[in-house]
């Protein structure tokens, strides 16, 4: 019984290598088999557009922290143009002082302040914004007020 089952173990063990040998499996040294040479690009490949994503997303948050600097700014230096227009004839002094106290509550600063005879304020404002990766920029704005006359609208 034993020569028989070593019989059908070597007929088996034949068949494997023959089998294997037919369908092109066989095995030389120092290749690899094509599927082994792109092991793991995938996880290059992910990476890869994890970063792009990354820094797409970084240059739309900045874009849009830069435009609401920007808006904030221009918010400032309308308003403080406004106020220092209120007080232009009863003291140019003190509008250019209230100007500048309303755009440090809005979180900018008074660069140029100046009222002419007419009651016309120009103000110039900066606001400084803090970016986590590029540090600070400064963003500017300008605006005009006065005062409206009756006259102006009349046909």
């Amino acid at each position: 019984m034993e020569s028989a089952m070593r019989g059908r173990r070597c007929h088996r063990e034949a068949g494997r290598r023959l089998g294997r040998e037919q369908s092109g499996h066989r095995k030389q040294a120092g290749h690899r088999n094509g599927a082994d040479t792109e092991r793991g690009s995938a996880t290059i490949w992910m990476v890869g557009l994890m970063a792009l994503i990354f820094a797409m997303a970084s240059a739309v948050a900045f874009t849009g922290m830069a435009r609401v600097a920007r808006h904030r700014a221009q918010s400032a230096a309308d308003l403080s143009a406004l106020a220092a227009a209120r007080l232009a004839f009863a003291d140019p002094n003190r509008g250019c002082a209230e100007a500048s106290s309303l755009a440090v509550g809005n979180g900018a600063k008074v660069t140029r302040c100046s009222i002419d005879g007419d009651g016309i304020a120009d103000i110039q404002v900066a606001l400084r914004l803090l970016l986590p990766v590029a540090g600070g920029v400064t963003v500017m704005a300008d605006a005009r007020a006065g005062p409206v006359h009756i006259s102006d609208f009349a046909d």
